[in-house]
């Protein structure tokens, strides 16, 4: 069976919840489970471990790993300071950044989703547009927070890549839409497999493992049953990734 481990999404002490008020909680979001759970593969939260020794002899226990979405990434931790509300989680940030460093140097296959995608640029020595409606001319409106992940919006493969390739009877692609951040400067040894409609880069791959192995995605494949008639097959992008698990 293939360990799947999946990163965690962080919510720290609240007095006003009712539940754990008082303490910091770990947590998969379900449209997530449901999607990388499926027959063979045991997905397994990646736990807030203190003890490094203890967080590595988890991660050397998976065959592969899923960056899943969230909180901005915090501007520090691509080297620039806040331009406005947008302050993100660098708690988050160094957690899964050691996830995805031992992922890595591990040859480990590697799922970035929206938040993951963009972390994984910033590993790979990238930055990011904090708010892109606010810092690029000409983007669309990428997030709604009433509609949420019933938006989309056209997507453009590059000639002979990764995906172009797996999509290639897509006669007019879509995905879904759920970010403000984007790519600014991408991260070195990646190579573009995707722009969004409005020039935005979609999706990458890293050069040194064969396509598809370590990549990430702006858009949510989980989140594809929402309006799945009018998006790119999600399943079909996680039946390429598990390929590569030995």
């Amino acid at each position: 069976m293939i360990k799947l481990g999946i990163s965690s999404c962080f919510m720290y002490p609240d007095i006003n919840r009712n539940v754990f008020g008082a303490k910091s909680l770990s947590y998969v979001e379900n449209d997530m489970a449901n999607y990388v759970t499926r027959k063979g593969v045991l997905p397994v939260l990646i736990p807030d471990i203190k003890d490094e020794k203890l967080l590595n002899d988890i991660l050397s226990e998976m065959d592969g790993f899923v960056l899943q979405g969230g909180v901005d990434l915090a501007p520090e931790t691509y080297g620039e300071k806040p331009i406005g509300k947008w302050k993100g989680d660098a708690y988050r940030d160094a957690f899964e950044l050691k996830i995805l460093d031992y992922a890595v140097k591990n040859s480990k296959p590697i799922m970035g989703i929206c938040r993951g995608f963009q972390l994984m640029n910033v590993y790979f020595g990238g930055t990011l547009y904090q708010d892109t409606l606010t810092q690029k001319e000409g983007v669309n409106d990428h997030r709604s927070a009433l509609l949420y992940d019933s938006i989309k919006h056209p997507i453009v493969f590059t000639k002979g890549g990764f995906l172009d390739q797996l999509y290639v009877n897509e006669k007019d692609p879509c995905v879904n839409t759920v970010h403000h951040q984007a790519v600014k400067d991408l991260g070195e040894n990646l190579e573009v497999y995707a722009f969004s409609d409005d020039g935005l880069i979609e999706a990458f791959g890293f050069i040194k493992e064969p396509a598809g192995k370590i990549f990430g995605v702006q858009w949510h494949p989980e989140f594809f049953h929402t309006i799945k008639s009018e998006l790119v097959d999600a399943d079909l992008l996680f039946d390429a990734f598990l390929k590569h698990f030995k």
